[in-house]
């Protein structure tokens, strides 16, 4: 049920792509304390972007999580910002995350909701 979204505007190898699908997917589930089969990670292709009045790398997470606490938010940004810059150099003061929190009901799964 947790879902993360990436957005960059760094081109971004197939490779390094896969290392950081992977990589999410693992924080995330720890993060959450639920089962790493249950998270689904995106990739978007490269986005023209820019933050802060300049184009230089950055990112831009959607976590959205049924029961998503608040008190998770700031370890989650933490390990997020920090796969952000081991695997694609994108400085940590360069990525914003924005967290929801999904009421089972609005999260559709294998043809009905939680």
């Amino acid at each position: 049920m947790p879902y993360v979204k990436i957005q960059s505007n760094k081109t971004i190898d197939e490779p390094t792509g896969k290392a950081l699908l992977s990589k999410v997917s693992r924080l995330t589930a720890e993060g959450l304390g639920k089962p790493e089969s249950y998270v689904m990670v995106a990739l978007e292709p490269t986005v023209p972007m820019i933050f802060a009045g300049t184009d230089e790398p950055l990112a831009f997470l959607e976590l959205k999580s049924i029961g998503l606490p608040e008190s998770k938010t700031s370890e989650l940004s933490s390990a997020l910002c920090n796969a952000m810059e081991e695997t694609l150099g994108i400085n940590k003061d360069r990525v914003y995350i924005e967290f929801s929190d999904a009421p089972r009901k609005m999260w559709g799964f294998n043809g009905g909701t939680f």
